[in-house]
């Protein structure tokens, strides 16, 4: 709870415009019994203690310096996988606005449907989140950024700059050091795997992602058939049709693995495949430059069964790392379907925190909002050790390192009725005691409409108002979700 409370803390230092009401507005989602499924419904628990104007206002004139909040969460400890390596996630979701055809910066995002030939394309804000996994069976992951995609971003150059920040806070938190074995990154076959391989060549970091069945990739030419014929020599050798099992050969990797939910996982490996890239889309800017060829390991995992008596159809994995041991192709495969906890924290967001809920017009508000959900995620991270387990009459009991992320939010208020009120506590006596140093005054909320105090909560201290002349603050970029 020590964690708990100094992220509280610090995380008010971020908040440079209407700091009270966005802070209120975060303790509501938080204690609000049941899912969020609409905007103004944070202003009817008693933690939110203004009127639901003051929540309209703090969304659209509200200010939280990224640049700040990112460092503060890249500075929290970090879940490692088995191995002691620490994996992040990149995946994108969309948040869905068909309707908002005055809304600013809208793509047509890509939705999965059920049955063939069902997807569809939605105009919406696609959101690209990074998240660092843990191990095990679980839920849980914690976000560590959020950015919006443009009409004009390539989703691969955004993920790898994204991606290069957050190892940069990584590595400059201690996290990780020289020795250290490198962080592995997960992906969906919808990246380019060589692409994000080749712009995160510097840093110490293993791609693993996806492959398509369909994909076509290259072994190395053979040194023997080199010179046999005029000119320029062949760049590639044989191809591997991952739809064809005659082009595979022997592979020089198999494992098998007896899981409880999937029963046996065979995991067969060939190593220093290459995809054979040519000059066009993020590639065609090359044109003066050697295409690179970017070995890897491709591996096959198969299982018995899946749940629901679906079928099982092959999973291919594509590693920017040649030349693996069998231990660490099963890391591989393992690293990978714990990406799905972040399809898991994605419907957390939607469905029980209401992160799509509002109808915001700016793309601004829209990043201020999911900002705020991410902090209440990261919340709900920190204090599940110490939440008790408010089940249902139908709900099996779980230990407390088992609680899913809906029941530590449906146990923190009733935890809070000692502990959690401290924590708010502690916070607001540390904004008092910033105020008192830097000399601001005390009065009334400028956003309360006259003479409108609500009821102040049992256990909480009160906190002054925020009028006056403002503290310094760095200047608001132009596009906050891709400002600092």
């Amino acid at each position: 709870m020590d964690v708990l409370s100094r992220f509280r803390v610090e995380f008010y230092e971020c908040l440079y415009a209407r700091a009270d009401a966005l802070f209120e507005l975060i303790d509501a989602v938080l204690c609000k019994d049941g899912p969020v499924k609409t905007r103004v419904e944070p202003s009817l628990p008693a933690e939110h203690r203004r009127g639901h104007g003051a929540l309209y206002q703090a969304l659209n004139a509200g200010w939280i310096e990224p640049a700040r909040l990112r460092r503060l969460l890249g500075s929290l400890p970090m879940p490692r996988a088995v191995d002691g390596r620490i994996v992040l996630a990149v995946d994108v979701s969309n948040w869905l606005r068909p309707d908002a055809e005055t809304s600013p910066d809208r793509l047509f995002c890509h939705i999965y449907g059920r049955g063939r030939s069902k997807d569809q394309f939605i105009p919406g804000w696609p959101c690209s989140f990074v998240a660092v996994l843990e191990s095990g069976r679980t839920s849980w992951c914690r976000l560590l950024d959020a950015v919006r995609l443009g009409p004009a971003d390539d989703a691969a150059a955004v993920a790898a700059a994204q991606l290069r920040e957050v190892i940069q806070r990584t590595i400059t938190a201690g996290h990780w050091r020289e020795g250290d074995p490198d962080l592995l990154i997960v992906a969906d076959a919808g990246y380019d795997l060589a692409r994000l391989a080749s712009l995160l060549a510097d840093l110490p970091v293993e791609v693993c992602g996806r492959l398509r069945s369909d994909r076509v990739l290259a072994r190395d030419q053979a040194p023997d058939n080199a010179g046999t014929r005029p000119g320029r020599p062949r760049m590639h050798g044989a191809p591997f049709s991952l739809a064809k099992p005659a082009t595979w050969g022997d592979a020089q990797i198999e494992t098998r693995s007896e899981t409880t939910r999937y029963g046996t996982a065979t995991a067969r490996a060939w190593d220093r495949l290459h995809p054979r890239l040519t000059r066009r889309s993020a590639w065609i800017e090359a044109q003066s430059a050697e295409l690179p060829i970017l070995h890897g390991l491709v591996v096959r995992l198969t299982v018995e069964r899946l749940p629901g008596g679906r079928d099982p159809a092959p999973l291919w994995l594509w590693s920017s790392r040649p030349g693996a041991d069998p231990s660490h192709v099963d890391q591989l495969w393992q690293a990978y379907l714990r990406r799905f906890d972040l399809e898991h924290t994605f419907r957390l967001l939607r469905q029980t925190l209401g992160w799509t809920a509002p109808k915001l017009r700016e793309p601004a508000s829209a990043a201020m909002w999911t900002w705020l959900i991410i902090v209440v995620h990261t919340q709900l991270w920190l204090a599940r050790s110490a939440t008790k387990d408010l089940r249902r009459p139908w709900e099996r009991s779980l230990p407390t390192d088992k609680l899913t992320p809906a029941r530590v939010r449906r146990g923190l208020p009733g935890h809070g009725s000692a502990a959690w009120r401290c924590l708010r506590s502690v916070a607001r006596l540390s904004c008092v005691c910033a105020l008192a140093h830097t000399g601001g005054p005390s009065g009334a909320v400028p956003s309360r409409s006259g003479g409108f105090r609500p009821p102040e909560v049992p256990g909480t201290p009160s906190l002054p108002g925020r009028g006056g002349a403002p503290r310094a603050r760095c200047p608001t970029p132009a596009a906050p979700w891709l400002g600092g």
